[in-house]
């Protein structure tokens, strides 16, 4: 069986290009298309895979400005050819599904999640563009609105992360999806001895879509510890809640790092929104509560009560309620035994086997 992989941009390592990992370790004779390819900025194992780029690659600084010629990748999937490919894996969270099989075929998109910036999310996308950016969303949003759900008919079987990502791929492309949970790295964390401290942690990256302006508010405002590991935008909330000597910033950290600072939490705070979150999975991984927003993946990954407790708005105040009532709890989360058994349908051996049953299932047909 001769397989290509469709990944939209290869230009870091983040959930999407671990699961891309996971399927080359799956089919270690597929080829790799993609929009954008930058070498320096992923694995030694996808770089030692033959890798296609689109037209989009020789556009001026595309390995920086890639999602600026996003009007430009549904055209540029056309210079792939895969006429020869037996079975076709579209990666999408940018333009990937919308690639030519030929007509016998096999066409899985794992789709992470429906494009945010074209959907439910365009309208705070807009808010915070340049003008330069906003004059070409207005004119291009509804073409590719349309060239979204017309590709959505070239896909055989859709996949997905989370039960909150099928109903968006329900939603807008009025297509049923396969929930398998992308691989997440619990082996790094499962055997992390706890050894908590008076701190509470939020981790990952700092944007203002994942509200961790609501964490720093609740925690500066009730006396609690808080450090935050992760880069992101917001430099001058960063430096605002810096000044009150209860919000502590350690920036990008390693896995090491990032396994001591779970094993230290009181418990992980995780405010925003995600299609699933593999911060959150981490964090129980090593033993660490986790005290989330009730909405998106989290409903599938956080087992309530168990691992950790949801709270209802996302408010300061909310957070805060959730914070006393998990303090007033906190005895409860001890059983380690209880986390490995929730984060175990999450491991990459999880995924792997989830996704081979899927492949078998259509060659039985």
């Amino acid at each position: 069986m001769k397989v290509a992989i469709v990944h939209y941009w290869l230009v870091n390592m983040r959930g999407g290009e671990k699961m891309l990992e996971a399927l080359l370790e799956l089919f270690p004779e597929a080829d790799v298309f993609t929009h954008v390819y930058n070498p320096s900025a992923v694995s030694d194992l996808i770089n030692s895979r033959h890798i296609y780029t689109s037209p989009i690659q020789k556009l001026p600084f595309a390995k920086k400005l890639y999602q600026k010629y996003l009007p430009f990748m549904p055209r540029a999937l056309d210079s792939f050819n895969l006429q020869n490919y037996d079975l076709v894996i579209s990666s999408e969270a940018g333009p990937a599904k919308g690639v030519i099989p030929n007509p016998d075929a096999y066409h899985i998109c794992y789709c992470h999640s429906p494009m945010r910036y074209v959907w439910d999310m365009y309208h705070d996308y807009f808010k915070k563009a340049h003008f330069f950016t906003r004059f070409f969303m207005k004119r291009f949003i509804h073409r590719l609105r349309l060239w979204d759900v017309c590709s959505a008919n070239l896909v055989d079987h859709f996949i997905t992360n989370s039960s909150y990502s099928a109903r968006r791929i329900k939603r807008y492309y009025n297509r049923d999806a396969t929930v398998v949970y992308g691989p997440a790295s619990i082996e790094k964390y499962c055997s992390v001895p706890r050894n908590t401290d008076d701190y509470y942690l939020l981790a990952g990256q700092i944007t203002e879509y994942k509200k961790a302006a609501i964490a720093f508010e609740a925690c500066a405002h009730t006396g609690r510890k808080l450090i935050v590991a992760g880069s992101g935008v917001l430099k001058k909330e960063i430096r605002r809640w810096s000044r009150t000597g209860f919000v502590s910033f350690r920036g990008r950290v390693s896995d090491e790092e990032l396994a001591s600072l779970f094993s230290g939490a009181r418990a992980l705070i995780f405010p925003g929104i995600e299609d699933m979150g593999l911060i959150p999975i981490e964090a129980n991984a090593a033993g660490c509560p986790v005290i989330a927003y009730g909405k998106g993946g989290v409903l599938d990954t956080i087992k309530d009560g168990v691992t950790g407790i949801f709270f209802d708005e996302q408010t300061p105040s909310s957070l805060i309620k959730a914070l006393d009532q998990f303090e007033s709890r906190e005895h409860e989360f001890k059983d380690r035994s209880l986390f490995n058994s929730q984060v175990t349908q999450f491991s990459c051996e999880a995924f792997k086997e989830r996704i081979m049953r899927i492949v078998a299932e259509r060659k039985r047909v």
